[in-house]
């Protein structure tokens, strides 16, 4: 049982308690309304003053020893009933009252105002200002608002966010869109679908240059510009590497490797053909068709005339291997980069035949500092989804050397990332390392999952715990059945201790008995009060702070929802005539 039972908690007492709250007002009460209104009486008729002990002059009173003041003292004492009444009234309703929202009865044995005055608007916007950003510009990242106080909890400018909300929650609604939308600098957003698109293009476009890379038709974009992923690697084995890797981890998390020798070997081959393509200026293709040819020795060559001797002594090593063994790292090989034999994807990354098209450029859209990039992938095909990684990855690589050449290591405008369904196509295995380090260098990052299992899934269980641990703002939104995900954060809510009455007498005894008191530790929120957390609440971890139970709040009851709207009505129509869902808003 938690904090949220029906029969103790927040907002509930106990019988013997509100009858004592009764008998107290209505002793006390009545005596000092007795005396206030013999005191006004005897003022307004002339006659003495009462007794200034209220009960002693009610006994007074009551032997004859002093005479009631009068018809004013009468008319003074229905008065000051009423008035007393209305006061107890109102005092038994708050005692009594219960929450229309069940789990807010779990509020006040949660932070309160004071516990959040760091992650208030007023505090958050003048960390913004010394940032350097104007007053116009949002103070921070929006979380929601605490309940049952109402105000606004904001992240700063260098706070890391990790969200875990289910299917249908809200999650798009009340943290992507909003945050999008009022982003002050650059903006990356992964995503499986269209809506967040729709949504906040119109708003983005108006604030810089959009780029949507759309592979796979998730928005029918067309392609009318590419970007080169050999121009990451630059001629550098390091980054060829690093590009390897991120292409690798989508294919098959590193966590869950099965082949100890040909997947590690296949890794390497693709750096240095990756490698070996960047010295001689080919698309990336080039890459794939070296794969599907063994015995091919250009790559080689290349490598050796432009001085990467050791990277061609590697590729000599597999190619003249033992056939197979040669055959199982090229294989495995072809398989990692099986993404680049889809026309659809390929047009996306190579400059094609057709019309020029403008490249993206990953460090004008740094410099830039204003325009917004959206990246869409499937979430069971994942043929772009290698792409999203190795493009986000590079933008947050890119984003944190142009901070530390920058005054005081920072991005002169915070650079803002929402990775929406980040496990599935941007499970980039170096996010958990390096995710409390972006936040000082104003990159800010909000990583999206369903679960603790999705996460656990690309980044494993270690990774997944490091980057929750990382991050300085946790939100769990609902719609989670995990029972010990849910046990684990029913940990972090605290405990109260709910008193418990026992009353014991004999079997011939007919009245009376003895009464015993207690209490025992309890969860403030329990994992089925989390489970069933109803849409519209957020159970929020904040670091240096109590949990929070706080209230979302979508993008349609936001300062931009009609800019929102208008988004809709331009580029999906069908979808601003939906009503939004409703969300629960009722507080203590």
């Amino acid at each position: 049982m938690s904090a949220t039972n029906r029969r103790r908690g927040p907002g509930d007492v106990h019988a013997e308690a509100v009858l004592g709250i009764a008998v107290t007002v209505f002793v006390f009460g009545g005596l000092f309304t007795v005396w206030a209104a013999a005191a006004i009486g005897a003022e307004a008729s002339g006659q003495p003053a009462p007794h200034g002990f209220a009960p002693i002059m009610c006994v007074r009173l009551a032997v004859g020893e002093y005479a009631w003041p009068g018809a004013a003292a009468t008319v003074a004492v229905v008065l000051l009933i009423a008035t007393y009444a209305a006061i107890a009234a109102l005092v038994i309703y708050k005692v009594r009252r219960r929450p229309d929202v069940e789990v807010d009865r779990a509020a006040p044995y949660l932070a309160q105002r004071k516990d959040l005055r760091n992650f208030s608007t007023q505090v958050v916007r003048e960390r913004a200002r010394r940032f350097g950003l104007p007053n116009e510009a949002a103070p921070g990242v929006y979380v929601g608002r605490s309940v049952p106080h109402g105000h606004d909890i904001w992240g700063s400018w260098e706070d890391m966010h990790v969200d875990i909300w289910g299917p249908r929650t809200g999650k798009t609604s009340t943290r992507a869109i909003p945050n999008i939308v009022a982003a002050p600098g650059a903006c990356v957003v992964t995503s499986n679908k269209r809506d967040i698109v729709d949504a906040t293009r119109l708003s983005r476009e108006r604030h810089g240059k959009v780029w949507v890379f759309d592979p796979q038709q998730q928005a029918n974009e067309p392609a009318t510009w590419w970007w080169d992923p050999l121009g990451y690697v630059d001629g550098s084995i390091v980054r060829a590497v690093k590009m390897a890797g991120r292409f690798t981890s989508v294919v098959r998390p590193e966590h869950a490797r099965a082949d100890a020798y040909f997947e590690p070997a296949a890794e390497e081959l693709v750096a240095n053909y990756l490698l070996a393509a960047s010295v001689a200026g080919v698309p990336i293709t080039e890459v794939y068709y070296w794969l599907t040819r063994p015995r091919d020795r250009t790559a080689m060559r290349i490598l050796r005339r432009g001085g990467h001797d050791l990277s061609a002594d590697a590729v000599e090593g597999v190619c003249s291997s033992p056939d197979r063994q040669r055959a199982g790292v090229f294989g495995t090989a072809q398989q990692m980069l099986s993404f680049l034999t889809a026309p659809s994807v390929t047009r996306w990354v190579t400059p094609g035949d057709g019309p020029v098209r403008p490249r993206f450029d990953v460090g004008e859209f740094i410099r830039e500092g204003r325009d917004t990039l959206y990246l869409l992938s499937e979430e069971t095909n994942k043929m772009a989804a290698p792409l999203v990684l190795a493009l986000t990855a590079a933008l947050a690589e890119g984003a944190e050397n142009t901070a530390t050449a920058s005054p005081g290591g920072r991005l002169p405008t915070p650079m803002l990332f929402v990775l929406d369904e980040a496990a599935n196509i941007c499970p980039w295995k170096a996010l958990p390392d390096k995710y409390s380090h972006f936040g000082s260098r104003g990159i800010v990052m909000m990583t999206i999952l369903q679960s603790w299992a999705q996460g656990t899934a690309a980044w494993g269980e270690g990774g997944m715990a490091k980057l929750w641990g990382a991050a300085n703002i946790r939100v769990y939104g609902g719609g989670v059945f995990d029972m010990k995900f849910l046990s684990d954060l029913s940990k972090t809510s605290g405990v109260f201790e709910p008193e418990t009455l026992a009353t014991s007498r004999k079997s011939t005894q007919l009245i009376g008995g003895t009464v015993n008191r207690a209490s025992r530790s309890e969860p403030v929120l329990d994992e089925h009060d989390l489970a069933a957390m109803p849409r519209g609440r957020m159970f929020v971890q904040i670091s240096g702070a109590k949990p929070v139970l706080a209230r979302s709040v979508p993008w349609w009851e936001g300062p931009a929802a009609e800019e929102v709207r208008a988004s809709l009505d331009r580029y999906e129509p069908s979808a601003a005539e939906i009503v939004p869902p409703t969300t629960v808003t009722a507080t203590p």
